[in-house]
């Protein structure tokens, strides 16, 4: 496991040294985490670049509640697992493993996540001050992220569900004004980070007119 290191400590941008092409083209969705916990040096360091993110009108609305004590983390990965499975009654009328269909890996792989979040070392539940639009805080989270693969943490954005937000909001005594956005598992990965299957460019990118292809096409 890695060292501790000093939280308190003046902290340093170079313990972000991995180059910012590297952690974003092996970056990806880490659903399976290993139990090790994670030093608060490195929560700091990954909130530190989270906060540098920049924000509509420079308002910084976003707030971090993050979650490290396993009693409260098991609670929450109850009512995580109780949302996982309401969303997937919403969307695809699932409600059991036996619906879910063999070839659907994606789908199986965020069931298990659903199952095992309980064990998760850390979760950080991205919110925000009201209005606290959505895009002023995903940059905060992918900033958040993006420093997780540099230090070797995994982790993939979740959400949750109506049914359980009032119960959430309850367990962690977050004030009602507060606005959820995200909800990010984080760990040491049990296997590899990318490389990643996207897309191409010239599938998904226009030049000036919509439609119109990019040169590379």
């Amino acid at each position: 496991m890695p060292a501790t290191g000093d939280a308190t400590a003046a902290f340093d941008p170079a313990r972000l040294a991995m180059p910012i092409g590297e952690a974003m083209f092996s970056q990806r969705a880490i659903r399976r985490l290993r139990p090790d916990p994670i030093p608060m040096a490195d929560v700091r360091a990954m909130l530190e670049a989270a906060v540098k993110a920049p924000s509509g009108g420079n308002q910084q609305w976003a707030r971090f509640l993050v979650l490290n004590d396993p009693e409260r983390i098991r609670e929450f990965g109850q009512l995580y697992h109780e949302a996982w499975w309401a969303k997937r009654r919403d969307i695809e009328g699932w409600s059991g493993p036996q619906d879910i269909p063999a070839g659907a890996t994606v789908a199986r792989s965020a069931m298990r996540l659903a199952g095992e979040i309980g064990a998760a070392p850390l979760i950080v539940l991205v919110l925000a001050e009201p209005p606290g639009p959505a895009n002023s805080v995903i940059t905060c989270a992918q900033n958040l992220m993006l420093a997780a693969r540099a230090l070797g943490i995994g982790s993939v954005p979740t959400t949750l569900h109506p049914d359980v937000m009032e119960r959430v909001y309850a367990l962690f005594d977050i004030p009602s004004r507060a606005v959820f956005h995200l909800c990010i598992p984080m760990g040491y990965p049990r296997g590899n980070f990318g490389p990643t299957a996207r897309r191409p460019t010239a599938e998904v990118s226009y030049l000036n007119t919509w439609g119109a292809p990019v040169p590379w096409a």
